[in-house]
């Protein structure tokens, strides 16, 4: 498995401000279902900004791709995406050696 963080900001271009507020509610249940299904191990709303700060737990960057952009409202949406790794897979003494 493969941890990314996904920041996750509100970009409604192309649609009107208060249809991108009716449609909240789809894209939230969207989101509810994949931290339902384990996916997304933890979600944020950022306080003082719009969007949030998710952790998905994937197989693939394909797989966290497709998710990404199943999201009904991500035509509406600008993601950061940042790989992740434990702690366990960092070693220090290469670190060291650079």
């Amino acid at each position: 498995m493969a941890l990314f963080a996904v920041l996750a900001t509100q970009s409604p271009t192309g649609i009107p401000a208060d249809e991108f507020r009716r449609r909240l509610p789809e894209g939230f249940a969207y989101v509810r279902g994949l931290v339902d299904k384990g996916v997304i191990r933890h979600n944020w709303v950022r306080v003082g900004a719009s969007g949030g700060l998710l952790i998905y737990d994937v197989d693939s960057h394909e797989q966290l791709n497709t998710l990404l952009y199943g999201n009904p409202l991500s035509p509406h949406l600008r993601f950061e995406v940042i790989p992740l790794a434990g702690v366990d897979g960092f070693d220090p003494v290469a670190f060291e050696n650079r």
